[in-house]
């Protein structure tokens, strides 16, 4: 998306001129009398050609004149009513025409059984597409898991019994209770063991450290090789573009079937590959590429870009419900974090989407447990009311780095973009990939699987857990139920303190380089995983505080603490931790809280995760006013105007309206214009849009009407007449002129928007802005006492908003 689209959006307007000037100057310039003239029928079948929002087809011939004399077209035009790629659409009127196509089937349904039939499945057909969406999402999620998950163990070794096994499949049938941190058991063989090679020696060590980054650096290269020749779009998260698209903007073939397709195949590799990212936020493009492909197969969502941003919202709740086994929190991120219109009903849509996706999920069962959540934890003790402190301290540091990890990663992608650098991403994929498997191998902990690690360091020490950060010195374990004793930190523990601490150094950099490569690369996976290392070397540090302190505790340790048992749970703190992290970088807090505790099932602990990650948002605002994926919005250049965002400036519209003052306006008058004048006009122009005037001389708005449509009108007009020449008269109003001997005039009054938002020229700016927000407008005519003066754009808003705040890249706004 580095690439700026052929079309710009309107910057002036042409056709026959007047100014500001004149206008404000001369307040007595009186109406013609045939604005009228202008009129609309109240009948039903009318109605339904409404094409904007206020706009009716006229009969097939105008009132007392002959059907011979004006050319009408009372078909719909092919074509009407859809967007350009790289435009914004108007949310007003495709909500209008819906509700004018529901009109239509209700009064329908009395007619006959059929069309009773045809209203029932247009009532049904939302919750039908939902169904299929969650369906084919947690399919799609079930796969990539199986997918990712074998690829990744394929780093280390094979199943020689059954090649298609991941590790823990393979070592099911196993009697070995214990295996290394690696999973290891005898049943896997290690690349070294399948060469016949011990694989503890330093020859053994050599080869799995060999195969570890060769396969490493295949799987980079095929998966930025297969998103670069097949599916540009396949790349990064995917967040950004879905939280642009569904405030109204178009990409074509983002959403496409082979995007989708690619960013599947990718994921799996990249992820396997060892890279620092996860496949939670590319499900979510995935799933809404599915919303995309399956709304087509309903023509009420296909072929109204509005109805089908609320299957994309329920998609995006599905694909948070897959990646994390968290429906209601991929409900509440659809929500807070990517929707623009989320009506009652999308609500319910999402929440059953989401639903069936963990349900069709939880059917697969790609992890084989009977555990639907991926980070499943129990801790046998409560938190303290004291522990509260250190979970606040954990919110700090959490906004602290998340901003860090910011600044740093824009400051990459920027750099990446504007230099050499940009032109071989799958040179840039190789070189972090090698780096990465490099430095990756030597320390355990970065060596395996991210979500390992976590689920790792968010466990309690028991029976079962032998791993060096649990080995604490005289803690023996005489059964699974016997509780934690309080001990000492053994030497185990303080290596693994150490090798954590490079494992979080070095997470942090690797993924500053690696989220915005050309590769299919999520988030959230590693920013938890730096939070619960975090999280899990203050968990440890409160622990030896409390054993060592133990008996001189202040008093609000009193009771919890003076036992031998230990009141202080590391993971807790991990778990924390990520929260905090996870929040830092991408400024959630009520879905972030909700994933967590369902990702976990750790929901006695809702308080330390809402502290924390309140914490970490309070501090990550006050470093950044902007989370990461609407930092790489703005990198981008996107037309996304945020609904949490406020402007307080004192601007009014006449400061921000195209043109300027003492500037000509150029406008179409509504039946002086001659088809020549307008081919002349789009020829001349880039605009997507043109007001319509009663006359020159009386400057009075009509309404307005999009390039696009304009086109496909005189296309349309094209086809059916054998010759349409220059001067024919172009007429966008019932009243039809007479014209002698010439040829018939061609009526565009259907394509005229004749209710457009208008606002005065002394409307505050604020009140505008709301106004774009709120109802999603794509453009606004301004107008003074009745008179046409000016039109603000989306891209204009954008371009003030950041010039008021003082912005360097105030020209970076790309789109409209």
């Amino acid at each position: 998306m580095d690439s700026s689209p052929s079309k710009e959006t309107i910057d002036t307007y042409s056709g026959d001129s007047f100014c500001y000037k004149t206008i404000m100057d001369d307040p007595n310039i009186s109406t013609g009398s045939r604005y009228g003239a202008q009129s609309s029928t109240a009948s039903d079948d009318d109605l339904l050609h409404i094409t904007h929002a206020g706009s009716v087809t006229e009969s097939s011939a105008s009132a007392g004149l002959p059907d011979d004399l004006g050319q009408t077209y009372g078909d719909d035009i092919p074509g009407l009513g859809q967007y350009d790629d790289f435009h914004t659409i108007d949310w007003q009127r495709d909500i209008a025409r819906d509700r004018t196509r529901h009109r239509y089937i209700v009064k329908k349904k009395e007619d006959s059984f059929w069309d009773l039939l045809k209203g029932a499945h247009d009532a049904w057909s939302g919750w039908v597409c939902v169904l299929l969406v969650g369906v084919a999402s947690g399919v799609m999620a079930g796969i990539i898991d199986i997918g990712a998950t074998w690829l990744t163990d394929l780093k280390f070794g094979i199943c020689p019994s059954a090649f298609y096994l991941n590790m823990e499949q393979c070592c099911w049938s196993s009697n070995e209770t214990v295996r290394d941190i690696s999973g290891n058991c005898t049943l896997w063989m290690t690349w070294p063991e399948v060469m016949g090679i011990s694989r503890d020696g330093a020859g053994g060590y050599i080869l799995r450290y060999f195969c570890y980054v060769t396969w490493a650096v295949l799987f980079s290269i095929l998966a930025a090789s297969l998103v670069r020749m097949f599916a540009p779009y396949a790349c990064g998260s995917g967040i950004p573009e879905i939280k642009t698209i569904l405030s109204g903007f178009i990409i074509r073939g983002y959403l496409g079937k082979w995007t989708l397709l690619i960013k599947a195949v990718g994921i799996m590799l990249a992820v396997a590959s060892g890279l620092s990212l996860g496949k939670e936020g590319p499900m979510v493009h995935m799933a809404c590429c599915i919303g995309n492909i399956i709304s087509y197969l309903f023509p009420k969502y296909g072929r109204n870009e509005a109805k089908k941003r609320e299957i994309l919202s329920a998609a995006s709740a599905a694909g948070v419900s897959v990646a994390f086994g968290a429906p209601i929190g991929g409900v509440l991120f659809s929500l807070e974090e990517v929707s623009y219109y989320f009506p009652l009903k999308t609500l319910w849509r999402s929440f059953f989407c989401a639903l069936v996706a963990a349900f069709v999920l939880q059917s697969i069962n790609p992890f084989g447990n009977e555990h639907s959540v991926l980070f499943y934890v129990e801790y046998s003790k409560p938190w303290l009311f004291f522990e509260l402190v250190p979970f606040l301290f954990l919110g700090i540091i959490g906004g602290v780095l998340g901003s860090l990890f910011i600044k740093a990663n824009i400051k990459w992608c920027r750099y990446r973009k504007h230099s050499k650098l940009g032109q071989y991403p799958v040179m840039e994929v190789l070189a972090v990939a090698f780096a990465t498997a490099l430095i990756a191998f030597p320390n355990k902990y970065t060596r395996m699987n991210t979500s390992e690690l976590i689920y790792l360091l968010f466990t309690q020490c028991g029976v079962t857990n032998e791993h060096d950060i649990c080995d604490y010195v005289n803690r023996n374990f005489t059964n699974v139920n016997h509780p934690v004793p309080i001990a000492e930190a053994g030497d185990g523990v303080y290596t693994a303190l150490w090798q954590l601490i490079l494992a979080l150094v070095f997470k942090m950099v690797i993924t500053i380089f690696t989220f915005g490569m050309k590769i299919p690369a999520g988030l959230f996976i590693p920013s938890l995983a730096m939070g619960a290392i975090v999280g899990r070397i203050v968990g440890i540090g409160m622990e030896q505080f409390v054993f060592v302190y133990h008996d001189s505790l202040p008093w609000f340790f009193e009771g919890k603490c003076s036992q031998d048992e230990s009141c202080i749970t590391p993971g807790l703190y991990a778990m924390v931790g990520a929260a905090a992290m996870l929040g830092g970088v991408t400024r959630m807090t009520v879905s972030l809280v909700v994933i967590m505790f369902e990702l976990t099932g750790g929901v006695r602990y809702i308080v330390p995760l809402m502290a924390a990650s309140m914490a970490s948002k309070w501090v990550g605002d006050a470093l950044g006013r902007m989370g990461i994926y609407d930092a790489h919005i703005d990198l981008n250049g996107y037309p996304f105007l945020d609904c949490k965002d406020e402007f307080g400036h004192t601007t009014l519209a006449a400061d921000v309206m195209q043109p300027q003052r003492n500037v000509a306006l150029d406008v179409i008058t509504q039946d002086s214009t001659t088809l020549g004048y307008l081919m002349e006009l789009m020829k001349s122009t880039d605009h997507n849009g043109f007001p319509v005037v009663v006359s020159k001389e009386s400057q009075y708005l009509v309404g307005f009407v999009l390039r696009r449509d304009l086109q496909l009108a005189i296309e349309n007009a094209r086809c059916r007449q054998d010759e349409l020449p220059p001067e024919t008269l172009c007429v966008f109003t019932h009243h039809i002129p007479m014209v002698g001997s010439g040829p018939p005039p061609l009526k565009l009054r259907k394509i005229v928007d004749l209710a457009p938002i208008t606002i005065t020229d002394q409307t505050p700016m604020e009140t505008v802005v709301d106004m774009f927000r709120k109802l999603g407008l794509r453009q606004t005519l301004v107008t003074h006492s009745g008179r046409l003066l000016g039109i603000i754009t989306k891209k204009d808003v954008l371009r003030h908003i950041k010039q008021m705040e003082e912005d360097e890249d105030s020209g970076i706004v790309l789109f409209n």
